[in-house]
């Protein structure tokens, strides 16, 4: 039996539900053809020798729930997905004590969706860097070297270094998740993960990406890359998590501001001296992924 709630992503990126009354195609028509992944890699002319770290887009979206599964995260048994049905909307639940057992919905399925994810490492960085930015072919790399190491790859879900991550761990066949958030005009979750939720409040997002990452690499980004930094310093300079392997990816980006800390806040008493030795400067990928993986038996 079909299941209603698969999608499939258009050329644009988008996706278009199944429920839609389109055209029949004829027999002939090629979109009937199903899509050979390796066909897609010799088309691109990809060559794994020559160091090319990339994957095709994933072909298949299935929604359980809020949780978004691509690739080999489908599930494949047909008695398990004819069980799973897609969330019914939730959205005249405005007032506020239906909101808390929305929050504790949110929190329950995130819980669900991650608990046997295994180790992880979370890459944060800046959904504005483009394809052709030195700081995405470094997060595409190194999001490949932290799976090769069978462990999975943590991203906001979306454009920029986040998908550079993704894409990385999907081409060493790895677990390549994506934590998206709601907001006005985002292009939702990319295409190259595997395993996906979409979230509505940040502190609950933050929280998945603390409970679920044994270290971060943070790349280039705004100031949604240094709430994620500052959020997980303070709870480990608070002893609320256990230390955790914080890597600042590029020197030339990140060193203005640790200079400030150790130039302004050690001074002023406003942190301990021991602090700065929380985070890791680099600008190599492989010294990046050793430190970030460090905890990680």
């Amino acid at each position: 039996m079909r299941n209603p709630n698969r999608t499939n992503p258009n050329s644009s990126g988008t996706t278009i539900s199944t429920t839609r009354r389109a055209r029949r195609p004829r027999m002939t028509d090629p979109t009937t053809q199903p899509v050979d992944p390796e066909d897609l890699i010799r088309r691109r002319q990809v060559d794994p020798a020559a160091g090319d770290i990339d994957a095709p887009p994933f072909s298949e979206t299935y929604h359980r729930g809020p949780v978004i599964l691509r690739g080999p995260m489908i599930p494949q048994d047909s008695t398990t997905a004819n069980l799973l049905k897609a969330e019914q909307s939730t959205d005249w639940l405005h007032m506020d004590p239906w909101r808390v057992l929305r929050i504790q919905a949110e929190f329950v399925d995130g819980f669900g969706a991650l608990a046997e994810l295994g180790p992880a490492v979370s890459v944060f960085g800046s959904a504005r860097t483009q394809r052709s930015d030195p700081a995405y072919r470094a997060a595409q790399r190194m999001g490949a070297l932290i799976a090769e190491r069978g462990i999975a790859v943590i991203t906001g879900g979306g454009p920029g270094i986040m998908e550079a991550a993704n894409r990385g761990a999907a081409a060493a066949g790895g677990k390549s998740v994506g934590l998206g958030i709601e907001l006005p005009h985002e292009q939702g979750i990319n295409e190259w993960v595997n395993l996906g939720m979409s979230f509505r409040y940040f502190f609950v997002r933050k929280t998945m990406f603390v409970k679920y990452s044994s270290g971060v690499i943070i790349c280039p980004g705004g100031f949604g890359t240094l709430d994620e930094m500052f959020e997980l310093l303070t709870l480990v300079q608070t002893h609320k998590v256990e230390p955790t392997p914080v890597v600042l990816f590029d020197t030339s980006y990140w060193q203005g501001l640790f200079d400030w800390i150790t130039g302004t806040l050690e001074p002023r008493g406003m942190i301990s001296p021991l602090d700065p030795e929380l985070v890791t400067l680099t600008d190599d990928p492989e010294q990046a992924v050793a430190v970030a993986t460090s905890t990680i038996r």
